[in-house]
């Protein structure tokens, strides 16, 4: 199988998803493979901001909206801030908005989009009204708590009911390997628990009581727990410093 394909039944091969989110939801974590960039980045890179060819970018992005089957695609130049952005209006065309690490509508056939290198993106499903959310979840937007801010925008903006959410944790930086040095300085005193041996950290399951924390119900919360820095199908940031940006991308049928 070429990685440089881009037929659509091959670039099903190379996307994660969950078992338990309702039909009516498309979603997917995209891995590194499949598309068109060369090294560092290849191949399947979604970031314009890293040196890879406008082009090559935007054919991977391309084909991951013919593969999920949506119109356009809103992303982020994400911060690893607390900001959401609530998309109300259908836009015209692709979209990518500055300074923002949370995304929001309840437009069918638009895809949110998150790009990751370790970060976690955190999948919010409302089945009730139809409404989904999606987050980029840095050690930054940990601290800021970028999950709660962004159940609240959706139940600010399309009365979500926090108990009613699906949520979904993609792959990211596991506690094998988010190793923080200096956490007394970067991380706050309530995250100090969540150290699993001295200077690392469990992220997962800090989102997933940040989650808990935000009205989600135990049971609706799924977590892949897979490390991008271990499993070489991801990118990696901390592993490779020089990389690209994978995909987790949500949208209403």
């Amino acid at each position: 199988m070429s990685t440089n394909s881009h037929d659509c039944e091959e670039q099903d091969a190379y996307k994660l998803v969950f078992p338990d989110v309702p039909s009516f939801f498309f979603h997917a974590v995209f891995n590194r493979h499949g598309g068109a960039s060369p090294p560092p980045w290849n191949s399947n890179n979604v970031s314009f901001g890293l040196g890879d060819t406008h082009g090559n970018v935007q054919a991977n992005r391309d084909q991951i909206k013919k593969c999920l089957g949506f119109r356009h695609l809103v992303s982020a130049r994400q911060v690893h801030g607390s900001q959401v952005y609530i998309l109300k209006k259908e836009p015209g065309n692709d979209l990518e908005i500055e300074g923002y690490d949370g995304l929001v509508t309840n437009i069918p056939g638009i895809g949110l989009m998150i790009q990751q290198a370790d970060c976690q993106a955190v999948f919010l499903f409302d089945p009730v009204t139809m409404a989904i959310g999606i987050a980029h979840v840095g050690w930054r937007g940990t601290v800021a708590d970028i999950i709660a801010e962004t159940v609240f925008a959706m139940s600010q903006a399309f009365s979500t009911e926090p108990v009613d959410i699906s949520a979904a944790v993609s792959p990211s930086l596991g506690p094998c390997c988010a190793e923080f040095a200096n956490y007394h300085v970067e991380l706050p005193v309530a995250l100090h628990a969540y150290q699993v041996r001295p200077n690392y950290f469990d992220f997962w399951a800090i989102s997933r009581d940040q989650l808990c924390a935000a009205g989600v119900r135990p049971e609706n919360i799924q977590v892949a727990e897979i490390c991008t820095c271990c499993n070489q199908d991801f990118f990696s940031y901390r592993r490779d410093m020089d990389t690209g940006r994978f995909a987790s991308v949500a949208g209403i049928k």
